[in-house]
């Protein structure tokens, strides 16, 4: 177990009223004990006592050996995953996480009708959000190699490429610098395409004056990267040029006023009056951003009703985008960590507007 990460769950879970949860979440796991597993529809869950107290529940599948700190209990595709653990959990409340399956959930309440399930992702999320030093290396250099790729990427733009081509291109420039496997793929999107901020890549060829949005993201060493850069192939209309502008200026605006203190909110806020004083206030259609660390979305969330307070050590994305329906997209993302007196952008390629020739 990492022991400062437990320390702050245990501490998270008192002031919530959380006297024992289950850690289910494949992130959360290897956020606390530093083992990856991805156990589908198999039983995997980290029970926690508020007095620091914890058990790992795993099928033999899994590969897990007896050992470390934590008593292991192990089962076989034979038994009621939940043999060993309906013994362990105490009456009363009992925290379960947001990601954990209703079979689990229902047969567990079944057998163990003296529990009360409560919502409890909560002490384990808000931990998560700040991040410990070994993390931030992590992100820092997740970030540059993403840099690197982006560079890459769009010195390969050339006439008669496709989206597909490009977002390939893009997925083997992270395989060469080792990144782990993208559960999703790249967003690569010409023109008309762009409109729609979750495109999916396809045999669409860009057309002169087209803007072109690389959306790229991947987690290298566990540790995801996340970045967005627009780009114009051969040449820019006014509107475009204007619609790009904007997206920069409320990118610049909204990464400037990033300081301890600030509400999540108010960043959003920020950035949202640049592009509606603009006139482009409807077209702008998502939050601004979202937390990121060893999921590419996690708390907190960067958005017009989030009252969270910034503090240091938090990451998260700042990413506006104005989107005109079967005519143009653009977006612009950084990821910014939360300093002492302000923030650290991890993002370092260039942002000035693009024409691709």
């Amino acid at each position: 177990m990492h022991q400062n990460r437990l320390k702050a769950v245990t501490e998270n879970m008192k002031r919530q009223g959380l006297p024992q949860i289950l850690v289910s979440s494949t992130a959360s796991v290897y956020y606390l004990t530093g083992l990856w597993i991805e156990p589908m529809e198999r039983l995997l869950v980290l029970y926690i006592r508020d007095n620091g107290e914890c058990a790992l529940f795993g099928n033999a599948l899994f590969g897990l050996t007896p050992g470390g700190d934590v008593p292991l209990y192990v089962h076989t595709d034979a038994d009621d995953p939940l043999h060993d653990l309906v013994k362990v959990v105490h009456p009363g409340v009992l925290g379960i996480d947001k990601s954990w399956a209703s079979s689990h959930l229902l047969s567990l309440m079944h057998q163990r009708p003296d529990i009360t399930p409560k919502v409890g992702s909560a002490p384990v999320d808000e931990a998560r959000m700040k991040k410990d030093s070994q993390e931030i290396e992590a992100l820092r250099s997740a970030s540059q190699i993403n840099d690197e790729v982006m560079e890459a990427s769009l010195a390969a733009i050339h006439d008669g490429a496709s989206e597909k081509e490009l977002a390939a291109y893009v997925e083997h420039q992270f395989a060469l610098h080792g990144a782990d496997r993208a559960t999703e793929g790249m967003i690569v999107s010409f023109g008309a395409n762009g409109a729609d901020p979750h495109h999916c890549p396809d045999n669409t060829l860009a057309k002169s004056g087209d803007s072109m949005v690389f959306d790229i993201y991947i987690p290298i060493n566990r540790y995801w990267c996340d970045m967005t850069r627009t780009v114009f192939f051969k040449e820019a209309d006014d509107e475009s040029r204007r619609i790009y502008e904007t997206v920069r200026k409320a990118n610049l605006a909204a990464e400037a006023m990033i300081h301890p203190g600030v509400k999540m909110c108010e960043i959003d806020s920020t950035a949202r009056s640049i592009i509606e004083d603009a006139g482009y206030g409807p077209y702008f259609t998502h939050r601004l951003g979202h937390g990121l660390g060893i999921d590419c979305h996690e708390p907190p969330d960067n958005s017009a009703v989030n009252q969270t307070v910034a503090v240091s050590g938090m990451v998260f994305s700042v990413e506006p985008g104005i989107y005109l329906p079967e005519k143009i997209g653009v977006r612009i993302e950084d990821l910014v960590l939360v300093t002492e007196d302000g923030c650290e952008v991890l993002n370092h390629y260039k942002k000035d507007l693009q024409i691709i020739r």
